[in-house]
């Protein structure tokens, strides 16, 4: 057994990158003395929390809310429309080489057309976070709800099983490991999404208040931002590896 392939291990070896990351990071700004406003070093990035005129804690909220929406949205869409064109050949050709063409639209251009139609706030920053991580989650649902054996639901089938039964007992099953693969892509592009509707318009969240500290060079606060965004995608990505490792791990010992 390869030692590498130990959980603890992984995550020991994970743990250590990000603590090399941290301490290449404080080394290099101080041995090289960068200018605070090129680079700050990580204690001036926390200090930067303590600034209470940039309304951390409201503005993680929007952002978290913009994303972890989005996603949810996303997946429950994507899931969805994945089943419908399992059940529908017609349907898919009809409507899947739509949605190919709706999702080479660039989403930035999207995003004025979007302020326009709903104003600023939480809910267009959602919508383009959605738009973003819906398409991944699609396509691999499908080819995962395609790649069951015929033979087994032909089967469920012939014991006339209804088409719920087929999905929740046969084909949901089998398509995990291909919906995780989506739902993992997926949680990245939400990330994307979400800050860049903050970027094109929006009175709050991490996105936004990267802007206004930018005018200020205010480089801590925008570090400090990056990090807060980085650390709830994180957060987000951790989330589906836990189901995921709850889900197919725990069916694959069971098979």
């Amino acid at each position: 057994m390869n030692p590498l392939d130990s959980s603890y291990t992984r995550w020991t070896f994970a743990v250590l990158a990000h603590i090399a990351l941290v301490v290449a990071w404080y080394l290099f700004v101080e041995i090289g003395q960068v200018p605070k406003f090129v680079m700050p070093s990580p204690q001036a990035t926390l200090d930067a929390l303590m600034n209470p005129n940039y309304s951390w804690w409201t503005n993680i909220a929007v952002t978290g809310t913009e994303i972890f929406g989005g996603y949810l949205l996303a997946l429950v869409v994507g899931v969805l429309l994945a089943l419908v064109f399992t059940w529908s050949r017609t349907l898919e050709a009809l409507c899947l080489p739509l949605l190919v063409t709706l999702n080479m639209i660039p989403k930035v251009a999207l995003g004025p057309l979007i302020i326009v139609w709903f104003k600023y706030g939480v809910f267009p920053n959602t919508l383009m976070a959605f738009s973003i991580a819906v398409f991944p989650i699609l396509l691999t649902t499908a080819r995962g709800l395609r790649e069951i054996e015929p033979e087994l639901l032909d089967l469920v089938k012939s014991l006339r099983g209804s088409r719920w039964q087929v999905f929740a007992k046969i084909q949901l099953p089998g398509a995990l490991p291909y919906i995780f693969s989506g739902m993992k892509v997926g949680s990245i592009l939400a990330v994307a999404g979400a800050i860049v509707g903050e970027f094109l318009g929006s009175d709050k969240g991490l996105g936004y208040l990267m802007l206004q500290v930018q005018v200020t060079l205010d480089t801590p606060a925008m570090f400090m931002a990056v990090i807060l965004i980085t650390i709830i995608g994180m957060l987000l990505y951790g989330l589906v590896l836990l189901h995921e490792r709850l889900l197919v791990v725990r069916d694959a010992r069971v098979a």
